[in-house]
């Protein structure tokens, strides 16, 4: 099984009615190099302002991203040469991350390589600290700056899951 952290930036609250911005990508192991890197096209004409800002990008410049299948088809093939077995989607937020990731894999490839379900880290960090209330301190252990920028941010939630591996969480 292979663990690949996932970070999203979308211009909207949901799939289909707003469009996902860019994503990245990292598979956890020891050197964090295997990462991708996603930016799509809009699906839709409805973007919050608020939402495609912290992105980084204008509605112009995502205008000028790639058509979404092939994006989606491209992450696919990344997943396929550098992940085992069924890849485990692994996310700061499944909650908003999977949806989009989940939606676009469906609308444009028929399928989901992650399946139907994700782990969310603070909720991997409560359960090695056996603390439910600190869902969110897991976030100290990042080593890469938290930018909005989808690769450095789901690097740095992988390096926070590597240190709990230090820290005695099995994986």
């Amino acid at each position: 099984m292979s663990y690949v952290i996932v970070d999203v930036e979308a211009d909207g609250p949901i799939p289909a009615e707003y469009s996902m911005v860019c994503f990245g990508a990292v598979v956890l192991d020891e050197v964090l190099d295997k990462t991708f890197h996603g930016r799509t096209r809009p699906v839709s004409d409805r973007f919050v302002p608020a939402a495609l800002a912290v992105s980084g990008y204008t509605r112009d410049q995502q205008l000028g991203f790639e058509e979404p299948p092939a994006v989606m088809a491209a992450f696919a093939d990344w997943l396929a040469a550098n992940t085992k077995n069924r890849p485990v989607l692994v996310s700061d937020n499944p909650a908003f991350d999977w949806q989009f990731i989940n939606y676009y894999f469906h609308r444009y490839l028929g399928r989901n390589p992650f399946g139907f379900s994700a782990r969310r880290i603070g909720d991997l960090y409560a359960g090695l600290v056996k603390d439910a209330s600190k869902a969110s301190e897991w976030k100290k252990y990042r080593v890469t700056p938290h930018t909005h920028h989808p690769v450095d941010d789901a690097r740095g939630n992988a390096e926070a899951l590597w240190k709990f591996r230090e820290l005695g969480l099995k994986l």
